[in-house]
């Protein structure tokens, strides 16, 4: 804590005994250790305190995400609301074309003749082009193969 040596402790310690007295330097000595513990144990209640209003806030914090968290979640799993939304869809079905939500159109183009798009795969076969048997072998990945000897017939 202090940047004190052993030597400069016992140079305090000599002055003390000097000015002091050897009679009463175990009297200060102990008033100067009562006073130490009563510092630190008022160090310690007052760490003690912050520490608990810190974890009080922590907690609270925790608290209101968690509450924020369940009333969401509450209302996203509503079945009441749900049921609502849907009788209202019933009733009026043009709300849904009106409500902005973007969709494909359940009708082909109105040009027939317009090739269909086809969905793309995510496969990585679909995407290579496969090897011609008649390239040969360096072009479909096969080792060569030796020659055969022409025999004649």
């Amino acid at each position: 804590m202090f940047d004190i040596s052993w030597g400069k402790l016992v140079i305090i310690g000599v002055v003390a005994l000097l000015v002091i007295g050897p009679k009463e330097l175990p009297a200060v000595l102990r008033q100067l250790g009562q006073w130490m513990t009563k510092i630190r144990r008022m160090a310690a209640e007052f760490q003690g305190q912050f520490n608990e209003a810190m974890r009080e806030a922590e907690m609270a914090d925790l608290k209101k995400t968690f509450d924020d968290t369940t009333s969401s979640l509450n209302s996203a799993l509503d079945p009441s609301g749900f049921k609502t939304d849907m009788e209202k869809l019933i009733q009026d079905p043009a709300q849904l074309d009106s409500s902005g939500a973007t969709s494909t159109p359940a009708t082909p183009p109105s040009d027939p003749a317009a090739p269909l798009a086809t969905p793309a795969t995510s496969t990585p076969d679909a995407a290579m082009p496969r090897p011609d048997p008649a390239a040969g072998p360096a072009l479909t990945g096969e080792a060569p193969q030796p020659a055969k000897p022409v025999t004649g017939a």
